[in-house]
């Protein structure tokens, strides 16, 4: 049988992909065939992450190649599109995983350029690139946009509201692009984590007592590993998940 998880030939761009769930997501396709582009901010944890990987991938199946994009500036978004069309040809899977919350605490509170930050890169960085990559799509009739939303965006939070506020909006964006482009065989899913254990979250687990009260509810009992999530994204980008669109798939450990 025709292995339900196989990328490969498949080419995916990841935004947001030198740590932690990003990294995970492009490690994890790469294993499983796919021709990955690392991307984010800085060249040089572009070129080391890319080097970690294609030092993974054993087999030759997979690669990656690193395209540096600061996701705050549309001509570097379209730099990181034109680029890998140059090298690759195509786009076959969109990973939008590049995120900031730089505010923790009261609504009340946030200043009016920590808002405008987490919107313009968590949801406006993320409409630009979907625009970007989605036309070519819609030619070949096929695709895969996968959005990485979070917990945080299915419900209120005293302290990361504004964060909260963005991750919902991803979901929406989502389920917007399936509608849209369903008929065009593209395919667009959220994924949204619970408590991970990245230095993204690191506040949330490297204290006990934090981390105890953070698992409390989970039906699992612990927090997830970033491995967790770039399986997810496998599936959802795979043959594996061809019937599944327009979703947000909570992985947060039966919290």
């Amino acid at each position: 049988m025709t292995d339900l998880f196989d990328l490969t030939g498949k080419v995916a761009v990841v935004t947001g992909s030198t740590k932690g769930i990003g990294k995970a997501i492009a490690e994890q396709m790469a294993l499983h065939g796919a021709k990955v582009v690392v991307s984010s901010r800085k060249e040089d944890l572009c070129d080391s992450v890319t080097a970690e990987i294609n030092e993974l991938v054993q087999d030759g199946a997979g690669e990656a190649t690193a395209i540096p994009c600061h996701i705050g500036y549309k001509e570097q978004l379209q730099h990181l599109v034109d680029e890998t069309h140059s090298r690759f040809g195509t786009i076959d899977i969109l990973v939008c995983n590049a995120a900031v919350n730089p505010f923790y605490g009261s609504m009340l509170d946030v200043p009016d350029t920590a808002f405008e930050k987490v919107m313009d890169s968590n949801i406006k960085s993320n409409h630009w690139l979907c625009q970007m990559v989605i036309p070519d799509m819609v030619v070949r009739k096929d695709g895969v946009i996968i959005i990485t939303s979070s917990v945080g965006g299915t419900r209120g939070h005293a302290f990361l509201g504004t964060y909260g506020i963005s991750k919902a909006a991803d979901m929406q964006l989502a389920r917007n692009i399936a509608v849209e482009y369903g008929p065009d065989n593209i395919r667009a899913n959220a994924i949204a984590p619970g408590l991970i254990r990245t230095n993204f979250a690191r506040a949330l687990w490297e204290d006990p007592e934090i981390l105890a009260e953070a698992t409390a509810n989970a039906a699992l009992g612990r927090i997830g590993e970033p491995e967790e999530i770039g399986g997810v994204a496998v599936f959802l980008a795979a043959r594996a998940g061809s019937f599944v669109t327009g979703q947000t798939l909570v992985v947060d450990g039966g919290t």
